[in-house]
């Protein structure tokens, strides 16, 4: 009986939040099970917001220090070499990694074998095939994941912020950047939408690190002089953030981080996508009950690879958002 797993997903924020369906489904499978999650500093938030997960550790730490805690397993849902050597070090029973990597075959000693390029399944979906190390043979499915998220956030504590939030409309984020890592929708694209919903229904939160809303004016100081547009770029820790975004009723971005954080939170998180590989929504759709997205290919022909998310328009996504909150 297993009493203590690690999980490791030491990449970007989106692709750890993909992971934390793991954690749900190895707590009702193991209910007295202890999960731990290596994760890097900056990911701390996100992943402390997982009710699943027992403890957090910092890479750079394990690093520094050269050895892990006492357990049963570890998964190494991103290949990390040097965690992997230390794994090993530790006297860790169980080291499970890819195949596809040359060190996991020196330092892992439960070895899975498949291919993330060519699947036409989920990021999150694709995660589970490692359980196969712990000799859990599972297909699960995509619709049935968010149930496995059980994230949870605090109380912001910032009545400046809190105050912003308006019960009597909509109030939704959008969150136009990605640091480069998706394609993103226009911000005057952002600005149309905004123009197209009823101001009298909905409220909407730029949100963003500074540099990021710099950018944003930069590009588009317009959206900003709209009286139902709020700017938040700049006033959150990522700690901060999941918990604004847990006051809302939803985020409209790029497939990004935050995107996965509100569908992970069972908020409304509408993603905007293009249709090639692999960046299409079939590998990295947001996950939650409440969820959705629209991608290049509903413009171009269904089934069509295009990378031009510019070509989605903003009445096709106001239309969608209508739609979800019973607007008709």
């Amino acid at each position: 009986m297993l009493k203590k797993v690690i999980i490791s997903r030491t990449d970007n924020l989106g692709d750890v939040i993909l992971t934390l369906p793991l954690t749900g489904f190895l707590k009702l499978k193991y209910p007295e099970l202890k999960i731990l999650f290596i994760g890097k500093k900056y990911t701390e938030s996100v992943i402390n917001t997982c009710q699943n997960v027992d403890s957090f550790l910092d890479r750079e730490k394990i690093i520094d220090k050269g050895e892990l805690p006492d357990a049963d397993a570890i998964i190494f849902v991103f290949p990390d070499k040097e965690l992997a050597k230390i794994a090993k070090k530790s006297h860790i029973k169980i080291r499970i990694g890819t195949s596809h990597r040359i060190f996991h075959w020196l330092y892992c000693n439960k070895l899975v074998n498949f291919s993330r390029k060519k699947s036409h399944l989920h990021e999150a979906q694709l995660n589970f095939k490692l359980l196969k190390g712990l000799n859990l043979h599972t297909e699960v499915q995509q619709k049935d994941l968010a149930q496995y998220y059980n994230l949870k956030a605090k109380p912001l504590g910032k009545p400046e912020i809190e105050n912003l939030i308006n019960s009597d409309k909509i109030n939704l984020v959008l969150h136009p950047k990605s640091k480069g890592s998706a394609r993103e929708w226009p911000m005057k694209s952002y600005q149309n939408l905004a123009e197209l919903l009823p101001k009298e229904k909905f409220n909407f939160f730029i949100s963003g690190t500074k540099e990021e809303g710099q950018k944003i004016k930069d590009e588009n100081t317009e959206i900003f002089k709209l009286e139902n547009v709020f700017d938040v770029t700049g006033k959150f820790s990522l700690k901060e953030f999941i918990n604004f975004i847990d006051l809302t009723n939803g985020l409209i971005a790029c497939s990004t981080g935050p995107l996965h954080i509100a569908a992970g939170l069972g908020k409304f998180a509408l993603g905007i996508y293009p249709s090639n590989r692999p960046m299409h929504p079939g590998r990295w759709a947001p996950i939650g009950e409440k969820a959705t997205f629209i991608e290049a290919d509903e413009v171009v022909g269904k089934g069509m690879e295009s990378d031009d998310v510019t070509l989605i328009t903003p009445e096709m996504v106001a239309k969608k958002i209508m739609e979800s909150f019973n607007f008709h």
